[in-house]
């Protein structure tokens, strides 16, 4: 039986060319960029050109660019950072029931901290209120992060006009874009954010690093304390080629884009088409307007999300049930909740399943097919 992989969200396979690049840079590339030798600055050279990679895909400076450890590292370098430059300014911060969990546990911490956290709410497709947040502004507002898009149902947020609002606030902005990085066109100047987070094993590169943009001048604290490494703000020598594997990744997702954009709403398209004709009562959980293509969270009538996950994977498709760091919880997800709110069948009963690289039409019609026998046999 051919498996079928529908969990891209969570992770995604290293595409080939990554692969290549990556294992030519282990076997040449072996010298530590801080050193001032050949080798060193051969590394050097490598790593810095890899950055320019990286700064351009989002429209930045390579110099605001600080290469992390992936998403949550990028995250919280973000909240912490600008929580411990800002505090004299306030102790205020605003961010969205729906975060990840990188953002929302750090969050949590500031709390205990004694920072003041507005979590706003959503509409049941997942989307703030903009006035809402206008509301929830105050002059001691010190941060403002929002996720992009959403890792579990994806929604998009509507992240420029944010920005604009934010333009004239002393109020940092920073967006998770971990999940939209690849998919979506991002310039940091049309969205007028200050700091944004992506990670490199969304997109078909390794795991294990990805960057934090810091738009010039934005005040910004160390988290990693060491040597003199991405100029101070991330001690830790780097990870040459894990960031050349990234720059590869992103340099075919920008050329890719509009072709994996469509070929994804193709496979929703499928996916679902095979649901109505097998008659199968689902309902799609995110907004149909803006939402990123390759996430497609849906609702079973009378399905229980834990037997239905382990049918699927006894029937050779792996999908989730959200947030995969979170997987083997048997609490409902935050995202869900926050939507539908508290008792409602929707956070029993709903299955995530994205697109990435590896598929075909054929493959997702199949999965769909496997999927629709197993609400056929299990649903109440």
């Amino acid at each position: 039986m051919e498996t079928i992989y529908l969990d891209h969200a969570a992770t995604s396979p290293i595409h080939p060319e990554v692969i290549e690049v990556m294992t030519k840079s282990f076997a040449q590339t072996f010298g530590n960029p801080s050193s001032i030798h050949t080798a060193g600055r051969q590394a050097r050279k490598v790593l810095d050109d890899a950055r320019t990679s990286l700064a351009r895909a989002i429209g930045a400076k390579d110099t605001e660019i600080i290469l992390t450890s992936g998403g949550t590292e990028a995250d919280n370098t973000a909240i912490f950072g600008v929580a411990n430059m800002q505090s004299s300014k306030g102790k205020h911060i605003i961010t969205t029931q729906i975060e990840h969990h990188a953002v929302l546990h750090a969050c949590e911490k500031l709390e205990k901290e004694g920072y003041e956290i507005t979590y706003l709410p959503v509409d049941e497709s997942g989307r703030i209120s903009v006035e809402a947040l206008k509301k929830a502004l105050r002059e001691d507002t010190i941060l403002v992060t929002i996720i992009f898009g959403n890792n579990e149902v994806g929604t998009v947020q509507p992240i420029a006009e944010i920005g604009q609002i934010l333009k004239s606030h002393q109020a940092v902005f920073h967006t998770d874009a971990v999940q939209a990085f690849g998919l979506e066109q991002l310039n940091v100047d049309d969205l007028q954010v200050d700091l944004l987070s992506v990670s490199s094993h969304k997109l078909n590169g390794p795991k294990g690093i990805g960057f934090l943009y810091q738009r010039t001048g934005t005040p910004l604290s160390a988290t990693f304390y060491g040597g003199s490494q991405e100029k101070k703000r991330r001690a830790g020598t780097e990870n040459v080629p894990a960031a050349v594997g990234f720059a590869k990744a992103v340099e075919i997702a920008q050329t890719e884009m509009e072709k994996k954009r469509a070929q994804y709403q193709s496979f929703r398209n499928i996916f679902l088409n095979v649901l109505d004709r097998e008659n199968i009562d689902y309902k799609i959980n995110g907004n149909n307007k803006h939402f990123l293509p390759h996430v497609l969270n849906i609702s079973y009538r009378g399905m229980d999300v834990e037997s239905f996950l382990v049918n699927l994977d006894m029937a050779g498709v792996y999908a989730s049930s959200g947030s995969a760091c979170t997987a083997g919880s048997i609490d409902p997800s935050h995202v869900l909740v926050a939507m539908f709110g508290e008792n409602r069948d929707e956070l029993r009963n709903s299955i995530r399943f994205s697109f990435g690289l590896g598929l075909s039409e054929e493959m997702v019609k199949e999965a769909a097919l496997r999927t629709a026998k197993i609400v056929e046999r299990l649903a109440n």
